[in-house]
Parts: structure tokens; sequence; C-alpha cells
């Protein structure tokens, strides 16, 4: 094979869209049927409605919360468990033909990158770190912080979280990478004298170690609103138990993690409520968490094109973009990747889910493993080289 084409080859020979789960794994589909939303669907924030028309949008809310927050799957204790279990690992296995191993098919994705400039783009929560019912103790492992750090040392990284830019690189502490919070809404460079310099809404910062950095924030109008939202969800959801609402600063997150299912429609009348009053900012569902954005055309996809353009990356042909994540919201960074055939969308999952990625881990273990595995294979090539 020509290594320098640019047109990525499909891992698997597919007979049928790779965005659609085979019919045999509709019972174990994490999103009913019936769901009137489409995954990676933003809802509309519906302005000045009210009365009935305001109950049916907030119950319609309900119905995609518990599309995208599907419970843990529970084995019965009865004689069929064994059975269960295994209709789970045969449905999975089914899945993967469609979304094979990233680990099991490393030997194809390093066969495709030999010749090319790698650039690593990874989610936090779900990816880099287990998903815990206190998102404020998502801590990584410190066998992770150092896989991350070695591929780092390698190829260009970057985190794209939906958390703030200052959480994530608490969480991670590592100066060597890219950070980019609320949803790419908040990106900044590791170097002094970054890329990002000459685009607009970029501002130069200086840290208390005195080193500088620069930010790329295109919805930087949007923070005293952000703010003002966020105080008025923290007090309308205060007496509802297991509720907490966190300012990731261009975008605020309501969890319900931690909240009855019965009280779930409560959560959703509230957020409702407080929305309608701000047509500039729209809803998406994660798991098990409603995020509230500023309505601009921007997202973890356009982040990494913005990203690429900065490092000088765009449009190569010797360039292999890799983004790794759990989310729908990482679905806008693998559509980029997948339709301008530019690279590969690992999608971190041990259940069954429609995604745009190429292949698939199935928790952060197996991110630990792939992003060791890529540090070994570019150690070993400078070798042979």
């Amino acid at each position: 094979m020509d290594h320098n084409t640019s047109i990525l080859p499909d891992p698997v020979p597919i007979n049928m869209s790779r965005l659609s789960i085979h019919s045999s794994l509709l019972t174990y589909s994490p999103q009913p049927q019936q769901t009137i939303f489409a995954p990676g669907l933003l809802l509309l924030i519906p302005r000045k409605k009210t009365g009935v028309l305001d109950d049916i949008r907030a119950a319609s809310w309900v119905d995609a919360m518990k599309a995208s927050s599907p419970p843990p799957k529970k084995l019965s204790i009865d004689a069929n468990k064994d059975q269960e279990s295994s209709d789970v690992d045969v449905a999975y296995q089914t899945w993967m033909l469609n979304y094979p191993s990233a680990l099991t098919s490393f030997e194809q994705i390093t066969h495709f990158a030999k010749g090319k400039r790698l650039a690593l783009f990874l989610d936090y929560d779900g990816t880099l770190s287990p998903i815990v019912d206190n998102p404020d103790l998502a801590f990584m492992s410190k066998d992770m912080r150092s896989a991350v750090k070695e591929v780092a040392q390698h190829f260009p990284t970057a985190i794209i979280s939906g958390r703030s830019r200052d959480k994530v690189y608490e969480f991670v502490g590592l100066t060597e990478l890219y950070y980019a919070g609320s949803h790419g809404m908040d990106i900044m460079s590791p170097v002094k004298g970054s890329a990002f310099n000459g685009h607009p809404n970029c501002i130069k910062l200086t840290d208390k170690q005195g080193k500088e950095a620069v930010l790329f924030q295109p919805a930087s109008e949007f923070l005293p609103m952000i703010d003002e939202v966020f105080t008025s969800l923290v007090e309308s959801t205060e007496d509802i138990k297991g509720a907490t609402v966190e300012n990731n600063k261009f975008c605020v997150s309501v969890h319900y993690r931690n909240v009855d299912e019965n009280d779930w429609r409560t959560v959703a009348q509230r957020v409702h409520d407080i929305l309608k009053e701000y047509p500039r900012l729209r809803l998406s569902h994660g798991r098990k968490v409603l995020e509230v954005r500023p309505v601009i055309d921007w997202n973890k996809g356009k982040a990494v094109e913005f990203l690429l353009d900065s490092l000088g990356l765009s449009d190569c042909d010797d360039v292999l973009p890799i983004y790794v994540g759990d989310d729908r919201t990482d679905e806008d960074a693998f559509k980029v990747l997948r339709e301008g055939n530019r690279g590969y969308g690992i999608f971190v999952s041990a259940v069954p889910k429609e995604s745009h990625a190429f292949f698939s881990l199935k928790d952060p273990s197996e991110v630990m493993k792939f992003l060791e595995a890529l540090v070994t294979w570019k150690s070993s090539s400078l070798k042979i080289n």
C-alpha cells in the first residue's frame, strides 16, 4: 500500500452502514428505539413558551436523559445468569465487527501510520479516568499519567474535555500538553510563542511561575451569562438530593448521576425553567449530565480542526490524527476525522453503541495499553531509523 495516500482504509469489510448497530444487538442497545432524540442531537431551548408545551418539552428532556444514561446491566442471580452474561458478550463481540479493538488492530493502525506524523487527541472522563459518582474525584492513575506524559514526548497531544480547562489541568498536571476545556471553547497552548498567535479571540497570559501561554476562547462574550446561569442552577437544584452543578467556565454541567430516577423530571423542569429565558444558550446530553452551552458553531470537532491548523498539521497527507473518547460529545471529533478521511476515531465503551469512530477500546485500562503501545512503536521506529 502507498503510505503517502491520504485515504484511510476501512478496518473491516462493511456490508452495512458503519453507523448502525446490527439488528441482533437491539436487545442490548443502550439507547431505546422509542427515544425521540438522535445520538448527539443538541436540544434547542424553547423561547417564551409556557404551560402544556413546557410540560411536554420537559418530559422530552427526561426521555433524552434516560436514553443518554442507560442503567448498568444487572445480571439475574438465578440459573439464567450464565446465559445472560454469554448473550451480552456475544452482543459486544458482534458489535466489535464494526468497531474492532484498537489493540488487536494495532498493527494495521501503525502500518498506515508509518512515515506519517501522528497527532493525538484525548477525552478525559471515561477515557483517561474512570467514570465516578463524584466528578471532583475523577482522578487519573499514576500509571496513566506516566503513559500520557510519554506519548506527549513523541506526538503533539491534546486533551479535549467538557470540563473547565483549569479543572482538567489540575487533574492531569502535565505541561507538555494542549488543553481544551469546555468542549474546546477554552484552548491553551503549552509553549511560549504559540501557533495560536494571529488568531482572533486569543489572549496571552503569564502563570505564577512566569511562563507565558496563549489562550483561544471563541465564546468569551458568554462568560457573564454562563456565570449568571450557573448561580441560578445551583440555587434551583439545591433541594434535589444528589444533584450537583459544575461551572466549566464556558459551559455549565448539571450532574444527575446520584439523583433518584424518580426525580429526573424535577431536574429537567428546573433546568428548563431557567434556560427558557436564555435563547443564546442550548442544552446537550452526556452520560447522566445536562450540559448548557453557548449557541455558537463550535464543538470538539471544531477544536480538533483548530489545533491541527494551529500546529501546521492541517491539509497534510503525511499527518494522521487519532482521537480517543467515550461520550456522544466526542462524536463531533469522530465525524471530522471520518468525513475528511483524515484520521482514526477510537470509541471507548464496554457496551454496544452507535458511533462515527473506526475502532474501539473497552475502558481506560485499554486506553493506557494503547498509549503505551504507541510509545513502544515510535521508540522502535526511531531505533531502526
